[in-house]
């Protein structure tokens, strides 16, 4: 009873501090002209609203729970020298708003919105246009990023810093935001327990997306196209990749999906659509490939021999250059159920399992591993009789590396 009566004390108390809490406005016409004086004047968990007009206010610094909300699109603008604003406090909410024109600098990470050693931090509907860093995390919990625009027109990697950054924190959801034009969309660097859902990560200089010792996190339903590469994930185990788009992240070291040393995940179904390597993969166990699809990719997976027990199972393989490539003879991963469309074999019993294995790994590609000029003789005769010698009488192909049960039929991942 008494258990009972202080949790009902105690949410009163709560109430009453939120329905103490008052509503100052900023803008031309008010009283209050610029956003410190606001933050300065508001007590714990009262609202700022900051009315349209441009801000060119340095260095804003929030140290106490508020919500500051825009109305018809306040500009705060950094004027290429300054970073904008610092939020160091619990249980804060950023609405509404523009930042542009951050300061650039080699030796800070100036950011549009740099949050730091906080947790319950919302940032939520705001455009970010040609910040150095984009919004930019560290040290935080339970926080979300959300809705948000994020876009930038720099050359070079050194110009421009990372959309979303995410570093060493826990608990974070980015979710419906759009990053273009940075060097990595998103960023995570020892972030854990993490949720990257809903984004779409484009025309960035290097990575969409960019994860390094980044454990126990789910990213599922983004997209990720034309950037320099799609997908990096390093260093890391119990990642969830779910649903997923890559597109057209095309150049000579492009791929959809980099999987370096990583452990124990999921890649289940995703999208690989146009890529120069769909999923190139080094050093990674006991990763389970499902429901995927691999479409006019140059290479469907490139899969080193320093990778062990990842299954590929009910995937399907269609216009793709190379299905799979390996650099080893001795591959110890295994292979089963996929639909490949280069399949050759026939099915006497209609059961829609065909009665031979497929060696998805062709002699030729095996040869482009070790010598890449040998990617001219593509579509060449040479190149159809060598495979089709191999295929006869294989001597040179991983010998273990086959579908022993392939589909007659793509699936239909649809239904």
């Amino acid at each position: 009873m008494m258990k009972k009566i202080l949790l009902l004390l105690l949410l009163t108390a709560v109430v009453f501090s939120y329905a103490g809490a008052t509503v100052i406005e900023v803008g031309s016409n008010k009283m209050i002209k610029n956003i410190r004086e606001a933050i300065n004047k508001a007590k714990p968990y009262d609202t700022i609203v900051v009315y349209g007009g441009i801000y060119k206010e340095k260095q804003i610094k929030i140290e106490k729970p508020l919500t500051l909300i825009g109305r018809n699109n306040p500009i705060l603008d950094g004027e290429h020298q300054y970073e904008i604003l610092n939020i160091q406090a619990n249980n804060v909410r950023i609405t509404g708003f523009t930042f542009q024109n951050t300061g650039i600098s080699s030796m800070e990470d100036l950011a549009a919105i740099k949050v730091s050693n906080v947790k319950n931090v919302i940032i939520e509907d705001n455009k970010v246009i040609n910040a150095f860093f984009g919004i930019y995390f560290a040290h935080c919990k339970k926080s979300v990023v959300r809705n948000n625009v994020l876009t930038a027109t720099a050359k070079e990697e050194h110009q421009i810093g990372n959309g979303i950054h995410m570093w060493q924190s826990d608990s974070m959801h980015i979710a419906g935001n759009h990053i273009s034009g940075h060097r990595d969309g998103i960023y995570f660097e020892f972030v854990t327990n993490s949720l990257i859902e809903n984004n779409r990560s484009d025309y960035n200089l290097r990575y969409g997306l960019h994860f390094m010792f980044s454990h126990d996190d789910t990213y599922k339903n983004n997209y990720f196209g034309k950037n320099g590469a799609g997908v990096a994930v390093m260093y890391t185990k119990g990642v969830k990749m779910l649903n997923n788009f890559f597109e057209e992240n095309w150049g000579d070291a492009s791929y959809g999906l980099l999987l370096k040393d990583i452990r124990d995940s999921e890649v289940l179904g995703n999208q690989f659509i146009k890529n120069s390597i769909a999923i190139y993969m080094e050093g990674s166990s006991r990763i389970l490939f499902k429901q995927n699809v691999f479409k006019e990719n140059g290479y469907g997976i490139r899969l080193q021999a320093s990778c062990d027990e990842n299954d590929f199972v009910r995937n399907n393989f269609q216009l793709n250059t190379f299905d799979i490539a390996t650099n080893g003879n001795l591959v110890l991963n295994r292979i089963n159920g996929n639909f490949w469309d280069r399949y050759e074999g026939y099915d006497l019993n209609k059961d829609g399992v065909g009665d031979v294995p497929y060696r998805p790994v062709s002699l030729y590609a095996m040869v482009v591993e070790r010598v890449p000029a040998a990617v001219l003789l593509w579509r060449s005769f040479l190149v159809f009789l060598i495979d089709r010698a191999e295929k006869a009488l294989p001597v040179v192909t991983p010998e273990n590396l086959k579908d022993e049960s392939p589909s007659m039929r793509p699936y239909d991942f649809t239904k």
